[in-house]
This record gives structure tokens, C-alpha cells and sequence, in this order.
């Protein structure tokens, strides 16, 4: 008789883990690969704090919420972080040029084949350098892992990538047209403010539905997860890049166009792996990107989330830098085999049933 909250087959039966560990010894075989790789490179790895006073304010992340008790009893809200950024981008005000780490990320709402509540995420900043030194890191730490696994291709859910090849640079006005037929930035102005009803449009031309409250946003991550994600990094890695600033609450403005943002998103099998920025270091505009990403997921999701004020303070006394996000586990998986995410990870978050 199975227990509630008991699985039928836990990943700790020795069946189970004889079937996971070498996925797992060659997880560890890469991570210890990447310190190498960035001690080589003069980084420090440091270690940030999961509970913060903000998760993070972006409009469709989901935080895991809790509370600091003082000694007295009175309770005040903390969220387990959705990602290391503010921590980090802290340290770099505090003088630090070169940092990265691995740190243990939470994102509610969020469990398949290629994402878990619990995982890693791996994080590093260079101050004073532009983000295409981002691109050339990306590049050679696919061929790294590749090459501590073993493994000529990456190849997931039948589509193959060739991790010693130059990834291809496309920016998303490129991808638009190539694999939809949409001019997007038609729909963008100087200014950063949107059409949607021109880019409503131009989707619905395409084939695609349009809804009535569907806006700019809505139909920008509809034409994105529909008709270009499913084709980049097909035979070799994609680097997506310029995003619209509109898409990159974190990221300044690219000096070439004043529509796009220094942002680009590192795709491999069509998997996204990286996120990366030239970091924003005006805090007004951030306040003002922030303000905005929260007032839309209160209309979305009827919830907010509170504004680190300290980070906005750390920010303007932050210097020129870039950052990257990559997520770790995913990495592992297509550097060794492994279909699901849980396979690369030693303790799977447990599944909670009602």
C-alpha cells in the first residue's frame, strides 16, 4: 500500500539511482570543468544569499514566499530568489570585477522535462567588458562540457547540435522575418513604445491567432515559443540577440538602435540555455521597468512582489559590466544524454499531490 506523498518509484530506490548516477558523475565532471574554466580566467566564485527581500520582478516569474520572524515575534516577507542577479550586481558595486556562481534558484509554477522547482543556476559578470565577450564565454563552454563528457553532438527531442561549431548570431528581428514573415520592429518605436495592433496585424497574417486582450508582450512570446524557438540551435548553437527593449527589463539600450536592448538568449537542440545582459546601470529606468513589470503581473496574476531598494541604490553606484545566466542543469543534460532534467540532479525537488 503506497503512503500519501510516497512515489510509487522515488528516485533513492538503488534501481532508480543506478539508472540516474552516471548522468549525475558526469554532471559533476562539468561543474568541476566550469570552475576551472573561470579560476583560469581570474573569476572569484562567491555565494549569495536565497532569501531576499525581492525574488526578482519580472512579470511571469513565480517565487516561493516566507517569513522573517524578529525576536520579538513580528513576522516580514522574504522569497526564496529567483535568480542571484541582485546579489551579484551588488557585489559588483562593492568593487568585485569579476564573479561568478552556482547558486540554488526557486521558481514556482514551474515542472516538466526541462524545468524544476529547485535548480541551478549559473551566474557570472565581468565589469567594464561589453556582452560579446558573453558570446565568446557561451561558445567555449558548450565545447568545454562536450568535451569532459565526451560528446561529439547535444541532441534532444530529435533535433542534434554540434557543440564545437561557431553559434550562429540572429537577432530577433531577423528570426522574425526568417520564421514567421514578421517585420518586428515596424511595430517598435525610437522611443521603446509598441504597436500592438500593428504587430496584431502582421501575426494574425502569419496564421496565428490573435486574441482581444492579447497584447504587444502576449504576441511578441506567442510568435517567439510557436514559430522561432522550435528552429534555433538547430545543427549549431543560436546566440538570439537584440532584443526589444520593451523584452529586457534588465538590459541598456544597444548604441546601434535605440528599439533593441544588449540582450541575448543561447539555444542549443532548441533548448534555451543562457540569458545574458549588458547591464542596465540607470536606476530610474530601472524603477520605471520594474514598476511596469509589476503593474502587468498584478493585471495577469493578481499578485506583485516588493522592490529591493537596496539593489536600486547598489545599482547606481555600479559600474559598466555584462552578465549571464545559464541554466546548469541543462546544460548537464545535453552535455550528457540525459531526457529530463531530474536525471542531473543528485535529490529531485519531491512532487507534491493534493
Amino acid at each position: 500500500m503506497n503512503h500519501p506523498g510516497v512515489s510509487a518509484f522515488p528516485w533513492w530506490s538503488k534501481n532508480s539511482h543506478a539508472d540516474r548516477r552516471p548522468f549525475l558523475i558526469g554532471r559533476n565532471r562539468v561543474q568541476t570543468a566550469l570552475r576551472a574554466f573561470f579560476s583560469s580566467r581570474d573569476f572569484v566564485e562567491v555565494d549569495t544569499a536565497t532569501l531576499q527581500i525581492s525574488p526578482g520582478n519580472e512579470t511571469h516569474l513565480h517565487a516561493f514566499a516566507t517569513e522573517a520572524l524578529a525576536i520579538d515575534g513580528q513576522a516580514a516577507p522574504l522569497y526564496l530568489h529567483t535568480s542571484p542577479e541582485f546579489a551579484a550586481k551588488k557585489l559588483l558595486s562593492a568593487g568585485e570585477t569579476r564573479i561568478f556562481t552556482f547558486a540554488h534558484v526557486y521558481r514556482n509554477r514551474e515542472r516538466g522535462p526541462l524545468h524544476h522547482p529547485e535548480f541551478t543556476m549559473l551566474e557570472w559578470y565581468r565589469a567594464g567588458e561589453g556582452y560579446e565577450q558573453l558570446m565568446a564565454d557561451c561558445a567555449d563552454m558548450l565545447k568545454l562540457a562536450a568535451e569532459t563528457t565526451g560528446t561529439k553532438r547535444f541532441s534532444f527531442r530529435g533535433m542534434e547540435t554540434d557543440p564545437f561549431a561557431e553559434p550562429e548570431r540572429l537577432t530577433l528581428a531577423e528570426a522574425f522575418d526568417r520564421f514567421a514573415g514578421i517585420d518586428l520592429l515596424s511595430s517598435v518605436a525610437a522611443s521603446g513604445e509598441t504597436d500592438r495592433d500593428l504587430l496584431a496585424a502582421s501575426v494574425g497574417k502569419a496564421g496565428m491567432r490573435v486574441a482581444e486582450d492579447d497584447t504587444w508582450a502576449d504576441l511578441f512570446s506567442k510568435v517567439l515559443v510557436d514559430k522561432i524557438e522550435p528552429h534555433l540551435g538547430k545543427d549549431r548553437a543560436t546566440i538570439l540577440c537584440e532584443y526589444p527593449v520593451c523584452e529586457a527589463a534588465l538590459a541598456r539600450p544597444s548604441a546601434r538602435d535605440p528599439r533593441v536592448a544588449e540582450r541575448f538568449e543561447l539555444y542549443a537542440c532548441g533548448v534555451e540555455l543562457a540569458n545574458a545582459f549588458g547591464e542596465l546601470t540607470d536606476a530610474g529606468e530601472q524603477r520605471r521597468r520594474f514598476e511596469h513589470e509589476m503593474a502587468e503581473k498584478v493585471r495577469i496574476y493578481g499578485e506583485t512582489y516588493p522592490i529591493d531598494e537596496d539593489f536600486l541604490a547598489a545599482l547606481a553606484m555600479m559600474p559598466d559590466a555584462s552578465g549571464a545566466a545559464l541554466g546548469f542543469d541543462r546544460l548537464a543534460m545535453l552535455a550528457t544524454g540525459a531526457t529530463r532534467i531530474d536525471q542531473v540532479m543528485w535529490a529531485p525537488v519531491a512532487e507534491v499531490h493534493s
